[in-house]
């Protein structure tokens, strides 16, 4: 499978650490969790982007990265029915608590997660801590974003 992910700078298209989760903890893991974000596609990628900015912090570059997820890497998606009424609230401690023991449970190299900004796609927060994690996931591709003029307002 495939899976996307926006960089601002081009010194970490290449960075799979998850280090940026680690330091400041996402929906779906503590500071001190390392994750991995990224979106089955590149737009939804964006808008994962987009919501954490103000327009004035738009870069005027930014890095696709096209990133390859073994097939048989195995992969949990936590049932709607398992999630709390108010998941798609920012800073929700029972998504971060859930995701924090799946990562460290070391099972699964990532969760599929519905995304708060467009909830019938999904995000896969990639557990790089995952045994074998660097022969699983791979940079395939960087390409630059041209990004929308319009965006810039």
């Amino acid at each position: 499978m495939f899976v996307y992910r926006i960089v601002k700078l081009q010194k970490r298209t290449a960075d799979l650490s998850g280090t940026g989760a680690y330091n400041e903890g996402g929906r779906w893991n503590s500071e001190g969790v390392y994750a991995l974000y990224t979106s089955e596609h590149e737009a939804l990628a964006m808008l994962e982007l987009l919501v954490h900015l103000d327009e004035s912090e738009l870069p005027p570059r930014m890095f696709v990265m096209t990133i390859e997820v073994d097939d048989n890497a195995p992969v949990v998606q936590v049932p709607d029915s398992e999630l709390p009424a108010d998941w798609r609230v920012p800073g929700n401690i029972v998504l971060q608590e859930k995701g924090d023991d799946i990562f460290n449970a070391r099972q699964y190299l990532a969760i599929k997660a519905r995304s708060a900004v467009m909830p019938n796609s999904y995000n896969y927060i990639l557990n790089p801590l995952f045994t074998g994690y660097y022969d699983l996931v791979k940079v395939v591709d960087v390409k630059e974003l041209q990004v929308d003029k319009r965006l810039h307002k």
